[in-house]
């Protein structure tokens, strides 16, 4: 039975500017759901932010994935296909979210699309 589902943060750092960042947005989120216009719930629930660099890369636009998944296992597996899609001139970590509230909206996401159908 799959746990609880949590917020997972996936960070990509290198990017220049504001613009940079925002061009990743839509290679990203074919990424995770190839079929926009798909019948049925995506696999997994997913926002972005974007977010100040900090330390190193000060100046530098960070784009903040959020995703909603049962394990961190799933969210290491996401951060991975975003890491080969991003190059290597780019740094993706992850993390489960220090501020879930910021993407609040995937809970709610992933409990509605993964509720018990009726016949």
């Amino acid at each position: 039975m799959p746990g609880e589902p949590r917020v997972f943060e996936v960070r990509v750092r290198g990017c220049a500017t504001v613009e940079e960042a925002l061009a990743l947005q839509e290679p990203i989120a074919r990424l995770l759901c190839p079929d926009e216009h798909h019948a049925g719930p995506c696999e997994v629930p997913w926002g972005f932010t974007l977010d100040d660099a900090e330390g190193p890369d000060d100046g530098a636009t960070v784009l903040v994935l959020g995703v909603c998944v049962t394990s961190g296992g799933r969210a290491a597996e996401v951060a991975g296909r975003v890491r080969e899609l991003a190059g290597g001139e780019r740094t993706v970590t992850w993390e489960e979210s220090r501020d879930p509230e910021r993407f609040g909206e995937l809970a709610e996401q992933y409990r509605i699309e993964n509720a018990p159908r009726e016949p």
